[in-house]
């Protein structure tokens, strides 16, 4: 399935070529398994420990399908609307924490499981515009933006996680046999497998580490007798999109953590298309280049304003897929439309998540707990991409002893008012606000140091973006600088 691989970066197929069926095909496929997992893993996790079991397939159809959706609108350009390049599109790990506080805020209160999708989904949809405005305006915002407000708030989401990732290696919240040998065990087989297939000299290896370790963790449960299919969940034989299918609510509590999630997410992306548009041998500064950034971002909030109408969560653009390009030397964004449709034939079968659904706790534990990690590891990049002086030091550990602080002892929060309670408990919004407020407050020391713009990065980072699956974070085998422009 790999083409030949090029060399020195040379590149096969550009931007503007069409390839022909086979080799579009084959290029299209290795992007399907690069971003395969990381477009499911999100709904099964917040599907899973919300306890939307019966729900958990559709959903999936939906991640899928919108993906391949909001990935044809990528390429294809629509006008303003796009970057034109092959942008993969797929739900976003990084919006997990602030869902699963809006999802258990609302369990808490007794709601059903159609009020919490409800809810998610309507925050997602209004948060979205939260990215489209910014779009515009992404230039401007330099001031609050930066490494080190950015590379805090990441962190501080891989933290958050990793309990996430933890808890299902050893059995899943509130399992019967938590944290039992055989739960561990199955966990740290895959987590095992995920990492020697990400030191192989294989490119195609390592791009495939994260599924190659779920389907050896789904045999080992199988072999244990953990895994049956004999329960798999009756579901019908297409899944037909219905906007709004839950219907949809709002509550501007919940809402904050949602948009401060949406408001770094713009700036992510940006990194990721320079980083595309690098390895697509396109401007990487100039007006073309800021057009395409613009678009790209405009393009990722009515994706993810998309998504919410079509049950699913909020779609981003994968970094992993830019290692893929430059691994295979296909550029071209004809490509981009064989991806989409891919996807969404993938969607229009639930009998896809039905099987996924049945894949136990520990294994999907084993791949995440290394993701999440990953995770937090983008965000210490990120920090340490500048020298840290005494003001930044203060910022980072004030800013990540509030933020993981409430997080580990909720309680602290309990006599406050409902809104800030809700606004608070979010590690993610805590830390977030904290290190805007007191880098705004704390002037910089002088001489200032000026920062690179980041639309003009003289060397753009080429890790993926830290909501990606950690197979891709571990490819890295760039020429180009590893610090963070974004």
């Amino acid at each position: 399935m790999q083409t030949n691989r090029p060399q020195n970066g040379e590149i096969l197929y550009s931007l503007t070529d069409v390839p022909s069926v086979g080799h579009s095909t084959t290029a299209a496929l290795q992007h399907i398994m690069a971003c395969f997992i990381g477009i499911i893993t999100p709904t099964l996790i917040i599907g899973s420990v919300l306890g939307l079991q019966a729900e958990i397939p559709y959903l999936i159809s939906m991640a899928l399908m919108t993906s391949g959706v909001s990935t044809f609108i990528q390429a294809k350009k629509f006008g303003p609307i796009g970057c034109g390049l092959i942008a993969v599109q797929g739900t976003s790990f990084t919006f997990i924490s602030a869902l699963l506080v809006a999802g258990t805020a609302i369990k808490s209160r007794g709601g059903s499981n159609e009020e919490i999708m409800a809810l998610m989904f309507g925050l997602c949809f209004f948060g979205a515009f939260v990215e489209i405005v910014l779009s515009q305006f992404i230039q401007h915002l330099k001031a609050v933006i930066t490494p080190l407000t950015t590379g805090i708030v990441i962190t501080t989401i891989g933290i958050t996680l990793i309990k996430v990732g933890m808890t299902d290696l050893s059995g899943g919240f509130n399992a019967p046999d938590f944290g039992a040998p055989h739960n561990l065990i199955l966990g740290l087989s895959v987590l095992v497998t995920v990492i020697a297939l990400n030191a192989s000299k294989y490119p195609l290896l390592r791009l495939s580490a994260i599924f190659i370790g779920m389907l050896v963790g789904c045999i080992i449960a199988w072999y244990q007798g953990i895994l049956s299919f004999n329960n798999m969940l009756s579901s019908p034989l297409i899944s037909i999109p219905e906007p709004f299918k839950y219907g949809v609510a709002f509550d501007w509590e919940l809402f904050i953590p949602i948009a401060l999630v949406y408001f770094l997410s713009a700036i992510e992306t940006s990194g990721d298309l320079t980083a595309n548009s690098l390895f697509c041998k396109e401007p990487i500064k100039g007006p073309i280049y800021l057009k395409r950034i613009k678009g790209g971002i405009l393009a990722d909030g009515i994706n993810s304003m998309l998504a919410a109408m079509f049950n699913s969560f909020p779609n981003t653009t994968f970094g992993q897929n830019n290692a893929v390009i430059q691994m295979t030397g296909v550029a071209s964004r004809h490509v981009g439309f064989y991806i989409a449709g891919f996807l969404v034939l993938l969607g229009l079968f639930p009998v896809v998540g039905s099987v996924l659904q049945l894949m136990p706790k520990p294994v999907l534990g084993g791949a995440t707990l290394v993701m999440f990690a990953t995770i937090a590891v983008a965000g210490v990049k990120i920090l340490t991409s500048e020298p840290i002086d005494r003001r930044k030091s203060l910022i980072i550990a004030t800013s990540l002893g509030l933020g993981l602080g409430v997080m580990m002892v909720p309680d602290t929060l309990a006599q406050l008012p409902q809104l800030a309670n809700n606004i608070l408990s979010s590690s993610v919004t805590t830390a977030g606000f904290c290190a805007i407020i007191m880098s705004i407050a704390i002037p910089e020391p002088k001489p200032a140091v000026v920062e690179a713009d980041i639309f003009e990065p003289q060397e753009p980072s080429l890790a993926p973006k830290y909501n990606q699956p950690a197979a891709t974070v571990l490819v890295g085998e760039s020429p180009i600088n590893e610090s963070e422009q974004r």
